[in-house]
């Protein structure tokens, strides 16, 4: 069963804040993605209005016997309610329905565990869910609460088991911190080869199932696992793609945002979403059909702006409308012929229309501080010529009987090493 609480506030600010401003049935609907996406068989969904929040069972009596009623009567397993709940809440609710009871964060939490194929995509699940589960731990065992310690009857109370088993998560988390720490200098080494090679490095960014993966795909003629699935790819890929201009960039694929993402959720996955603090550029991948795309977007921007990515510090950023495929024609013939300039670019990852321009677009970023440079080589300096082609694209050659005449581009990225090899070959 799935319940979309919706607390009724008092103030209308408060109101209009809570939740996005996203209708309950869109917020609904989403959660019956995320329910699917862990292929959970839903027999009963629905919006509930909360009046009062009860701080036992957040709701009143009345709808829990009510709720206690439908999940007996149709033996369900599992009851999502898609709203933290307090874990006196999830304990109370647990005993009043009989069966067992998760909020949005536990449901995202079974999504992250079931998607983790990386060594690295598991330990981020194992943390994020260990920090959620050592708020969970409730007074569950009262007839364990004053055990003895030390020896004879003059022995002080000895650790309940609630503090046992936070100790227990405690040492886990922390042996799991380090794994990660070690992930995470990893990848630092390999980031700092990166650095190394003149490739920048483009991310892509985007709500869950705005199609980043199917663009990533697109772009880079791979198989990355793309399907119309919230979460479908939880690990971060990085393919090497060439622009129409013969400039080589790393793209990287990441995992997608949503909204009210738990915290600790975004600090385990912070290794993940290095990629995109260490990014050149960021490509903002929106799906443009969705109805509530602007809503959405907001909620990327948040996510961003919490990894300490915003529009003054971070790498630019473009958006990408995606799933124009999916509109009406004369509002998808709109968006094409508005494409161009500094504005979003439109296009169909499944298609391939709006591709193009968008390869022409980070191309013609990527050229923004490319130095043009005259270059004059004598003809027997073949290795030197032949390296002119690894480190910068060659727009103009003349031969001559001694020496070769060359117009070449050299990215922001080499510009030092290129001058360290031919700056005695420079001309005006």
């Amino acid at each position: 069963m799935i319940l979309e609480p919706v607390i009724q506030l008092r103030s209308e600010t408060a109101q209009s804040e809570l939740r996005a401003n996203r209708s309950p049935e869109a917020r609904l609907e989403e959660a019956l993605g995320l329910s699917a996406a862990i292929n959970l068989d839903i027999a009963h969904s629905g919006v509930v209005k909360v009046n009062n929040p009860k701080p036992a069972t957040l709701f009143g009596e009345g709808k829990v016997s009510e709720l206690a009623g439908i999940v007996a009567s149709e033996d369900l397993d599992l009851v999502v309610v898609d709203h933290p709940l307090s874990p006196v809440q999830q304990r109370n609710l647990e005993r009043h329905l009989k069966t067992k009871v998760i909020d949005r964060t536990g449901l995202i939490l079974e999504i992250f565990g079931d998607r983790a194929r990386t060594k690295e995509g598991r330990l981020q699940v194992d943390l994020a869910h260990l920090s959620w589960q050592k708020s969970r731990l409730v007074r569950s065992w009262t007839h364990l609460e004053r055990q003895r310690g030390g020896a004879g009857f003059m022995g002080g109370p000895g650790e309940t088991q609630i503090e046992a088993d936070r100790r227990q998560i405690q040492d886990r988390i922390l042996a799991l911190q380090k794994q990660l720490d070690s992930v995470r200098r990893t990848r630092e080494l390999h980031r700092k080869k990166r650095k190394k090679i003149p490739q920048p490095v483009v991310a892509l960014v985007g709500y869950t199932n705005a199609g980043k993966s199917t663009l990533f795909n697109r772009l880079t003629e791979s198989d990355v696992f793309a399907k119309d699935l919230l979460f479908a790819t939880l690990d971060p890929t990085l393919r090497k793609i060439t622009l129409p201009h013969g400039r080589e960039i790393i793209l990287s694929d990441t995992v997608g945002f949503i909204s009210d993402l738990p915290t600790h959720l975004v600090a385990a996955f912070r290794a993940t979403l290095e990629e995109v603090l260490e990014a050149d550029l960021i490509l903002h991948v929106r799906d443009i059909s969705h109805p509530d795309t602007e809503a959405q977007a907001e909620d990327v921007e948040k996510t961003l702006e919490d990894l300490g990515v915003d529009a003054q510090t971070g790498a630019p950023i473009i958006e990408v409308w995606n799933k124009i495929d999916l509109l009406d024609e004369a509002y998808r013939n709109k968006l094409l012929d508005e494409d161009g300039g500094e504005g979003p670019v439109a296009l169909s990852a499944v298609t391939g229309v709006g591709i193009e321009q968008l390869s022409a677009r980070i191309d013609a970023y990527m050229a923004r501080h490319d130095d043009i440079l005259a270059v004059k080589l004598p003809v027997a300096e073949g290795a030197l010529i032949a390296k002119l082609y690894q480190m910068a694209e060659v727009l103009e050659r003349t031969d001559g009987e001694e020496f070769i005449l060359a117009e070449v581009r050299v990215s922001d990225k080499q510009r030092g090493p290129f001058r360290d090899v031919y700056s005695a070959f420079l001309t005006e």
